[in-house]
């Protein structure tokens, strides 16, 4: 069938709305009609992460739409249902069976090297095959084939607007609390970089009754949206005589239980190893920086720890149904932080998104 879909022709180059072929779903694939796609920082790195050779690409790793078509060997979804698509995994090897998805053995094949596992490619323009199955959906685009285990059924009555960044984004940031830290009401935690995933992040703290949430951005309004979800909002080119690290000090009682970054700035990621107290954690999650330097010093003498995760450790299978409860229970207030575009803006989409204009952009087929 024909489509449309936003194609990066090359590395470092903007999306580009093209006409594309996208082949029927084979026995194992479902054809989903895109309603609303998540702008996520990963759809924009990539398109100067990959080699040149893996281009003209279809990114896009946050869908929401309606099932149209499924295969013969697919079970448990079915045209008419909605769903929300998120990354892939085997749900065979050893870590999947142990509930570690975002670890599969098959990650890098099912999710980023944008083919199939055959190496075949679902995308094609004039005969000529285009790079995609990103993430198993390469969801910027109006229909995408995805599979089961990336697809999580919803009710029908959600907005699939306010609920495609959940694949992803929401979920990364929450699952990096709700799984990974788990911090308790006396527990302290520092967020730097309060974009989707920060916020994300902080709104499940608040969730669990953290008392003591801190929020490091330069953008004022992404501190504003930081505090009026709870936290204690700094601004890091704003600290008067103290550094960044002492505020967050100040602020924590001498130190965060917990610390996240999203920036993948190197110098900000030693900044927030430097704010844990003794034998705190700092959780590692953006992507961009091919090194970190850390302050070995501080590190060995306060026994903490540096880790990184994917997906906030979550199976979208469990935890975007989880998050959709809290967001129904009034615990994980996200909505307000989406900004819908239409597809074929998707170029400004990106621009606002990287000066901090919007916080999670959204776009609509």
């Amino acid at each position: 069938m024909q489509t449309r879909a936003a194609v990066v022709e090359s590395q470092s180059q903007p999306f580009t709305m093209a006409d594309v072929e996208l082949e029927d779903p084979r026995d194992d694939e479902v054809l989903v009609r895109m309603v609303a796609t998540g702008l996520c920082h990963t759809d924009i790195t990539m398109g100067s992460f990959l080699p040149p050779e893996m281009f003209p690409n279809v990114f896009g790793h946050e869908g929401a739409g309606v099932v149209e078509q499924v295969g013969d060997g697919v079970r448990g979804l079915e045209p008419g249902d909605h769903v929300v698509m998120s990354f892939r995994s085997c749900r065979a090897c050893a870590k999947c069976r142990a509930g570690l998805v975002g670890y599969c053995d098959q990650t890098l094949l099912l999710n980023y090297m944008g083919m199939r596992m055959d190496g075949s490619m679902p995308i094609s323009r004039d005969g000529a095959p285009v790079f995609g199955s990103f993430f198993g959906q390469s969801s910027l685009a109006a229909h995408a084939l995805a599979y089961a285990d990336n697809c999580v059924k919803v009710d029908p009555k959600l907005d699939l607007t306010l609920v495609a960044p959940y694949g992803c984004g929401f979920q990364t940031g929450a699952g990096t609390v709700l799984n990974v830290l788990r911090p308790r009401t006396d527990d302290s935690l520092v967020v730097y970089g309060v974009g989707a995933v920060g916020l994300a992040a902080i709104a499940a703290a608040v969730a669990e009754g953290v008392e003591s949430i801190v929020a490091v951005d330069p953008l004022a309004s992404r501190r504003e949206v930081a505090a009026r979800l709870g936290a204690t909002a700094v601004d890091p080119t704003d600290t008067g005589e103290q550094t960044v690290v002492d505020r967050v000090k100040e602020l924590t009682g001498g130190g965060a239980a917990y610390a996240i970054d999203t920036t993948a700035l190197p110098a900000v990621v030693k900044q927030a190893q430097q704010s844990l107290a003794a034998r705190g954690t700092l959780v590692a999650l953006g992507l961009g920086a091919e090194e970190y330097v850390l302050d070995a010093i501080d590190l060995l003498q306060g026994g903490k720890r540096v880790m990184s995760s994917i997906e906030g450790d979550a199976d979208p299978q469990e935890m975007v149904p989880r998050l959709l409860a809290m967001r129904a229970a009034g615990t994980f207030p996200m909505d307000d932080l989406v900004t819908t575009y239409p597809a074929d803006q998707v170029n400004q989409a990106v621009s606002d998104v990287t000066s901090g204009a919007v916080v999670k952009p959204v776009l609509l087929w």
